[in-house]
């Protein structure tokens, strides 16, 4: 059986109802834009827009702020799907292994120590997350890179990263630490055109990759003996879809800040809803885009007049779920 072929029936398998969850979470995600824009009677002014008519909540505060939760949501869901599906491990996330956490220690200390803003912060978060990635890869490197080596290699140095942040933060004056703290939880805020428009350039770079990387992610699934006798070079397609997925995390943290546990909660939820367990990338981002709209809107309007970070919201919702997985695991597992 050729490698053609295998993909072929892998993307043929389950079709009508692959189609219907992905129309179920696009309705959602517009259902969401929605209410993200009109919330508190502003129906009138979003449909004045269309005809347009100028509004400056509209057009300055709440769309950009769509735009931007919605890019930041797609980046982390199909990083985390990657990682998740590359190292067969559903642990396997950036928000697990130290990656977000080395782009918000780079951030935090471009503010509290370099004294940087804007740009120049989320070009040291990239750096940071890349830096932590590259630094994982080698320690887990043994002949090549397993899924579970990588796992515990990532959580050991995300344990490191955590405790150089809390260094920072006792070393730094209170206004600082005000300043810094979209890296270290995550925050959605009212962005500038100009940068939604820098991530949109940037995930228009990224997802084409990640669609060319589908076909091969396919054939990795059935294992590394079967796809190294279809003719894929796993360590190869492993390293680069690693990295793939690193920069997709690095961007979405430059933006945002290390908005929690969406890229750890995605690709299993758009599994769930599938037929199968398997490749779900499509799926994975749409599901991204509803859990950081969703948590945009309880961190805006749904917990009276304080206004929270959107990454609290989204820890709240990952956190009982990364509990019930260690404890579903354990008990099937055993001790």
């Amino acid at each position: 059986m050729t490698a053609g072929v295998v993909v072929a029936a892998a993307r043929t398998a389950h079709r009508p109802r692959t189609a219907a969850v992905t129309l179920a979470l696009l309705a959602l995600v517009l259902a969401l834009a929605w209410l993200t824009l009109t919330w508190g009677g502003l129906a009138g002014e979003f449909l004045g827009t269309l005809r347009g008519e100028a509004s400056f909540a509209i057009v300055r505060l709440r769309l950009p702020r769509l735009a931007l939760a919605t890019g930041v949501g797609i980046a982390f869901a199909l990083a985390g799907a990657l990682f998740q599906t590359v190292l067969r491990n559903p642990l396997a996330s950036p928000d697990i292994l130290g990656i977000n956490a080395g782009a918000s220690l780079a951030g935090a200390f471009a503010i509290l120590v370099l004294g940087l803003a804007g740009a120049a912060v989320s070009g040291f978060a990239i750096l940071g997350a890349l830096g932590v990635a590259l630094a994982i890869h080698l320690l887990a490197w043994r002949d090549g890179v397993s899924g579970q080596r990588f796992v515990l290699v990532g959580v050991g140095i995300a344990f490191v990263v955590n405790s150089a942040i809390g260094y920072l933060l006792t070393r730094a004056e209170v206004s600082e630490v005000r300043s810094a703290l979209v890296w270290l939880v995550g925050s959605i805020g009212t962005p500038p055109w100009d940068r939604v428009a820098t991530l949109g350039v940037g995930l228009a770079l990224l997802l084409p990759l990640v669609a060319a990387a589908g076909p091969r992610l396919r054939i990795l699934e059935l294992g590394d003996d079967v796809a190294g006798g279809l003719g894929l070079s796993v360590q190869v397609t492993r390293t680069a879809v690693l990295g793939l997925a690193v920069v997709l995390a690095a961007v979405a943290t430059a933006f945002a800040g290390p908005v929690a546990f969406v890229a750890f909660v995605s690709a299993p939820i758009a599994r769930r809803l599938l037929p199968e367990a398997g490749l779900a990338l499509v799926p994975s981002a749409l599901v991204g885009a509803v859990v950081v709209l969703a948590a945009e809107l309880v961190a805006q309007h749904l917990l009276g007049a304080l206004e929270v970070p959107v990454g609290i919201v989204t820890g709240l919702i990952g956190a009982p779920y990364l509990l019930w997985l260690l404890a579903t695991s354990n008990r099937g597992r055993g001790a």
